[in-house]
Formats: structure tokens, C-alpha cells, sequence
């Protein structure tokens, strides 16, 4: 069993202080940017003339600005960056991510459509040959052109029913392309925009914009990886089968600890051993960090979980992180359940080991579909023996039957339920479920605290 001293559990424990997550002050700044874009767009507009092609270009014009500056979000989304990945959380930047994307296609097809109409009604010729002619005779049209298509290429193969029809390692790969994409498509709003030409203070911001975010995606997601590697220097120790498909891997390196991960946080994991080389995955440590440990368990879903089982001693890890927001920092009361179902129960077993709590006070129920399956059972019952806490299971029966878990036999199973921060982590099903039935039960939605690890 993996387990920290008592000093050096109650020394995490002191470490760790409620924070509340900035995601409305960044989401405000992130619509005032907006609002100043549109600023622009006014201020360089004399006057709003009244025929459909000044209407069109006009719409063209903003919508190519608001398209340019939510680009460069989605770039700043891309860059995993510590105070977004780990007080706001991975999934919930995703989830930013994927929405900025969507709109900036959207605006920069919509930009695209009204900018190539609005000429072709003023030079008076077709829609096609007026194509021809922008792309061929305007400043930067050509490599922007190529990105417009390399950007929408990706926003296809990034829509849910495409992607969950390829491997994860080529729409990864296919995904990095956006960073091209974005390097064509930026020099032609500088060369042909109206809001650029002659102004110098537009260009300016505009370069600080996009400088900033590509300092940001080449310090963090380059130059920072680079140098923990190098001073870490991590290896596979063992790895252990906890349960049928699932295993540990223990890994070592040099003051890991230093590392700042926290119970409940992910590092994205890369071992360079043959086959596995050009696969980066998210896997949750479950155990808390020691010195010269690291721990993950992880369950076999593809192939490269599968292939954690066959590691060999020695075997050089790359890993990026710590990421994740689902730790003690998220807590606003005493009181703490902890809801597991499956494999979900590797953040939440470190998180049971080391969240501050009088005795009593924390729970953890885990669900499974059989006893066996019921991973680092033993470890779970050693640590709610020493803490106090109170261990609970619930799987299904000998016929296979599922038991159902009601908003009424939660609150019998933990009195006062909706006085507990939840920690929810689990299958995406078990997970909307579960998350339906704490919200029937009482439990505020700001104390319920989950995080989706779904590629």
C-alpha cells in the first residue's frame, strides 16, 4: 500500500486552502475583448451606409475581426495554461476550447461568404470568378485560403460524430495542424483589413494579441514540459494488477514531489516504450505524490491502457502536468462524499487519503459492477480505518441486476447529504446520472465537483 506519513499528510493538509475558481472575471475579460473588438470595427466605420453592399462588407469586416480575435483564444485555450488547467479545470477549458472553435469557423466562413459577395456585387461580376480573383491578386490571400480550409478540415474531424470514429492519436495530430492554420491566416488581416491599414496603435494590439498567446503555447507547452522532464527524469518502478483489466504503474524520478501535484489532479502521460511513443493520455494520480513516487491506475479501455500492463521496469516517462481542479482547494464545507464509479475511483482514492476532514466527516461510496472489480479495495479500508471515515460499496447482484442509487437512499446512506461537497468521478453516464440524482437530493451544483477526463 502507497501512503504518506502522518506528518507529511497533515503537512498537505495545512497546504491546502479553498480557492474559488476564476472562470466568471476570465469569461467577463474574455467578452470585454469582444466589445472592443467592435470598437474597432466602429470607429473606423464613418459612416453605416444603407445599400446591401456596404451592408454585406460591412458585416464582412466585423465578422473577419471577431473571427481574428477568437482565434487567438482558441490558440491561448490550446496552451495549457496552470491558472485555466488547474483553478478552472482541464475539462471545463476543453469545453471553452471547442466552443471558441466552433464560433471562430462560423465567424470566418460568415466573414469569407459576405467579404466575397459584397465585392462581386460592387465589381458586378459572379461569385466565382470573383473568388478567383480575391485569392489570387490580394496580399497573403493565397496562404490564407489555405488556412481557412485546413480550419475547417479541422472543425469536421473535431465534430462529435467524426471524431469518435477515429483514434485518438490521429485527430490529436490532425488537431496540431491549427497552429498553421492559424499562422496563414493571420498576415492577410494585417495586409487587407481596413482597421489595419494606416493604423498603426490596430496593428500593434493585434500583434501583442496573437504574440502573446504563442509565448504562452511555446512556453508551456514546449519549454515547460522540456524542463521538468529534464530535472525529474522519471521511469517506470513496477507495475501491479489491482483487479481484472486494471493495473498500477509506480513511477520514480527526482524530488517528484516538487512537482506541486495535488491528490485529485492528471498528468498527461507519454511512455516511451515501442508503440506507445506518439501517445499522450490523461491518467489521474492515485495516490498522493511522495518524493520519489508517483502513482497511476488506470483501467483497460483501448489500447494504449491495455498496453500499461506489459511495461518493463526502467522504461522512460514523458509526462505534462500536474493539470485538474478537482482537488481539496475546491471544498466549501466540512463535510465531503466522495462519489466513485469504476476506474473513477484513482483521483478520488487519493483525495480520500489526504482531504482535510474531522473524523466522520468523509465518506466514500464506490460503485461497481462486481466485488472483484472493486480496485484498491484493501488500500480504501486501511485508510477510512486510520481517518475514521466512513467506506461504502454498492454493486450489482448475482442476476447481474444493477442497484439503483435514489435520491432518497443517498441521503438514508449520508445524513445531511446536502451539507457535503461531492466529488463525483466516473463513467460519462454514471456521472449525468449521479449528478441528477445530488441535485434531486438537495446538494447545491456549486458544491457538487466533477471533471471529465473523455478524449
Amino acid at each position: 500500500m502507497m501512503q504518506n506519513t502522518r506528518a507529511g499528510r497533515r503537512a498537505t493538509m495545512r497546504a491546502i486552502r479553498p480557492r474559488r475558481s476564476p472562470a466568471v472575471p476570465l469569461l467577463a475579460l474574455t467578452w470585454a475583448g469582444a466589445v472592443a473588438v467592435l470598437w474597432m470595427w466602429w470607429n473606423n466605420t464613418p459612416r453605416v451606409a444603407l445599400g446591401t453592399n456596404d451592408w454585406l462588407l460591412g458585416a464582412g469586416r466585423l465578422t473577419g475581426l471577431l473571427g481574428g480575435y477568437t482565434i487567438a483564444l482558441v490558440i491561448a485555450q490550446m496552451a495549457r495554461i496552470p491558472a485555466l488547467e488547474r483553478r478552472v479545470g482541464s475539462d471545463r477549458v476543453a469545453r471553452w476550447h471547442a466552443m471558441s472553435g466552433r464560433y471562430a469557423i462560423c465567424l470566418i466562413v460568415a466573414h469569407v461568404v459576405l467579404t466575397i459577395w459584397a465585392y462581386s456585387l460592387q465589381a458586378n461580376t459572379a461569385i466565382i470568378g470573383e473568388t478567383v480573383t480575391v485569392v489570387t491578386t490580394f496580399p497573403d490571400m493565397i496562404k490564407a485560403t489555405i488556412g481557412t480550409v485546413l480550419l475547417i478540415i479541422i472543425g469536421l474531424v473535431s465534430a462529435g460524430a467524426v471524431r469518435r470514429r477515429m483514434k485518438y492519436e490521429t485527430w490529436y495530430y490532425l488537431h496540431l495542424l491549427t497552429y498553421l492554420a492559424v499562422f496563414l491566416t493571420f498576415w492577410h488581416q494585417l495586409a487587407t483589413g481596413a482597421e489595419f491599414i494606416g493604423n498603426q496603435t490596430a496593428r500593434t494590439v493585434w500583434y501583442v494579441m496573437y504574440g502573446t498567446v504563442t509565448v504562452l503555447l511555446v512556453w508551456y507547452r514546449l519549454l515547460v514540459p522540456v524542463r521538468l522532464n529534464l530535472k525529474h527524469q522519471m521511469r517506470v518502478e513496477a507495475t501491479v494488477e489491482e483487479a481484472p483489466g486494471i493495473v498500477s504503474v509506480l513511477i520514480t524520478g527526482r524530488k517528484l514531489h516538487r512537482l506541486g501535484a495535488q491528490a485529485g489532479q492528471f498528468f498527461r502521460w507519454r511512455f516511451l516504450a515501442p508503440g506507445m511513443r506518439f501517445s499522450s493520455n490523461p491518467y489521474s494520480l492515485s495516490a498522493a505524490p511522495r518524493p520519489g513516487l508517483l502513482r497511476i491506475t488506470v483501467k483497460a479501455v483501448g489500447g494504449h491502457s491495455s498496453a500499461l500492463a506489459s511495461l518493463k521496469p526502467g522504461t522512460r516517462v514523458w509526462a505534462e502536468g500536474p493539470y485538474g481542479a478537482m482537488t481539496a482547494a475546491r471544498r466549501r464545507g466540512g463535510k465531503v462524499l466522495l462519489l466513485a464509479g469504476g476506474a473513477g475511483i484513482t483521483p478520488l482514492r487519493a483525495l480520500f487519503e489526504t482531504m482535510p476532514a474531522d473524523r466522520g466527516d468523509l465518506t466514500l461510496l464506490y460503485r461497481a459492477k462486481k466485488t472483484e472489480d472493486l480496485a484498491l479495495w484493501d488500500e480504501l479500508r486501511a485508510i477510512a480505518d486510520e481517518r475514521g471515515a466512513r467506506l461504502m460499496y454498492a454493486v450489482n447482484g448475482p442476476d447481474g441486476s444493477r442497484p439503483e442509487i435514489t435520491p432518497d437512499g443517498l441521503k438514508k446512506r449520508v445524513p445531511d447529504l446536502n451539507q457535503h461537497d461531492v466529488y463525483l468521478c466516473g463513467p460519462p453516464g454514471m456521472a449525468e446520472e449521479m449528478y441528477s440524482v445530488l441535485r434531486e437530493a438537495g446538494v447545491p451544483s456549486s458544491r457538487i465537483h466533477h471533471e471529465s477526463f473523455e478524449m
